[in-house]
Formats: C-alpha cells, structure tokens, sequence
C-alpha cells in the first residue's frame, strides 16, 4: 500500500532532497555511503531498480499516482510518496518533472575498473566530459552501440546527476561504469588490462574511422574529451591510435555527444 503524503509545507526537511540540495551535497563525498541521486521519470526509475538501487522516497505528481507512476510505486513497499499538483511540484522544484515523477535513491557504490573491464572488449573512456546533457547522451549511444562499459576520469560530471540519467534514458543503470583511480595514470590501468587506446581528435595525420588496424584490436578503448577543448595533447600522444571523423561542408566537428555515436558505431564492430 503506497504510503502517500500531500504536501502543505514547502519547507518540510524530508523534501530538502528534491528542493534545495544540490548535486554536489547529494553526492555526499564526506559519507559516501549516505550518498543520494534523484532519478527522474518511471522509465529511468524502473531501470534503477532492475540495477538494484535503492529507493528512499518519491515526489509525484498527483494525477500519476494511480496512473504512470503507479507500477513503480508499487515495486517499492511503503516508501514516502510526497505528492500535490503539477504546479505546486514545479514551483517546489524549480522545473517541470518528467512524466510527473522523482525518487529519491542511495548512491550505489562504484566499483574498480579493472572489475568492470576484466571481460570486455570495447570500453569508452571519457576525459572532463563535464556537460550532464552531453554526458547522458554519450552513455546512451556507448549502451545501444558497442560499448562494454564507460570509464570516466575524475574532472567528468557525474552520471547519476538527475539530468544525465534523465538524458541517458536511464541507460547508466545497464551499461558498467566508474571513475578511474587517482592513485595512477588511467593510460597505465588501461595498458595493465591489455587494451589499445584510441583518441578521437581533430589532428593531422589520423587514421580513417573504418581502419582496419584499428577495428581489429581485440581489447579498444574509444577516447572522447571535454567539450570544445578536445583531448589534452599528452593524451592524444599517449594513445595508441589517432582517429577524426571526416567532416564536410565547411563543419569543423562534432558535438562530443555526436561523435560519440559515430565512434562506437563504428569501432564497436570487429
């Protein structure tokens, strides 16, 4: 049965979560294992809990009760359900809620690369990627397109931030990920783990996307970096391969997201 509680206080603490925390204080770096996310939308909810997260409370609005929200609602016994209109929600919020819905989760814990890595052959790595949008996109195309897993270097924006799994379609909860170590060089975790490293940049003397020597590594890590900047120049040497999508018409590049997509298409087939 839905614990399910309307909302007569803006300034409730229980609703601080969805109100005035920020990502940052969500993430909880003090207490790691108190750490929170707010998924956004049934769909991305769902996918949440098929990957085991765990539900703390919900915002819905009203009229999904019983309508979008209610098989979720139910998968999840009776957790707080904070509710009132669509307008009441959005002044709450600051924001229209997809399809009416948030829920509140812990954090999972992440687990180590070389965890993530031991059987895959094809893995993106990505370097400052910092724009949420951008990132979700990216995390989308790496799980309908090849990837095995993403990893992330340190100055990435977080997945779990709600924009990011909202763009993402919930796809962070399917494909493997994490964050590199900071103790050493990601180039030098990945070469342990017996992977090749290719850097998409905008760089003289590249390779063709479809090359050959590229597609036939048995172990590739696709490198994409920050928006706008690119890869740092140390890292595009420290990588195996060099690869630029062609462009035409006078266009320069793609949008990282974009590129994503092209990437994995073409180098997560063997």
């Amino acid at each position: 049965m839905a614990n399910v509680i309307e909302i007569t206080d803006f300034k409730a603490p229980e609703l601080d979560v969805y109100a005035r925390l920020t990502e940052a204080q969500l993430l909880n770096r003090e207490e790691p294992k108190k750490g929170q996310f707010i998924a956004e939308s049934p769909k991305v909810i769902e996918r949440a809990l098929d990957a085991g997260c765990v539900p703390l409370s919900f915002l819905c609005e009203k009229n999904h009760i019983n309508g979008e929200a209610k098989d979720v609602i139910a998968r999840c016994g009776d957790i707080p359900v904070y509710t009132a209109e669509f307008d009441v929600l959005t002044q709450l919020t600051g924001y229209k809620l997809t399809r009416g819905m948030l829920c509140a989760m812990l954090r999972p814990t992440l687990p180590k690369a070389e965890e993530i890595c031991r059987n895959a052959n094809r893995i993106a790595v990505l370097e400052e990627v910092m724009n949420p949008t951008n990132l979700g996109a990216i995390f989308r195309s790496a799980a309908a397109l090849g990837m095995d897993a993403v990893l992330l270097t340190p100055g990435c924006s977080n997945p779990l931030y709600r924009r990011s799994a909202r763009v993402s379609m919930g796809t962070v909860f399917q494909i493997p990920w994490t964050f590199f170590d900071t103790d050493k060089p990601w180039q030098e975790t990945l070469r342990n783990l017996g992977f090749k490293t290719v850097a998409m940049a905008l760089c003289d003397n590249t390779l063709d996307i479809d090359d050959e020597r590229v597609k036939a590594e048995e172990k590739l890590a696709v490198v994409l970096g920050t928006e706008g900047d690119g890869l740092r120049e140390n890292t595009i040497s420290e990588c195996d391969y060099t690869v630029k999508i062609p462009m035409s018409h006078g266009v320069d590049s793609l949008n990282v997201a974009a590129a994503s997509a092209v990437a994995f298409w073409e180098l997560g087939r063997k």
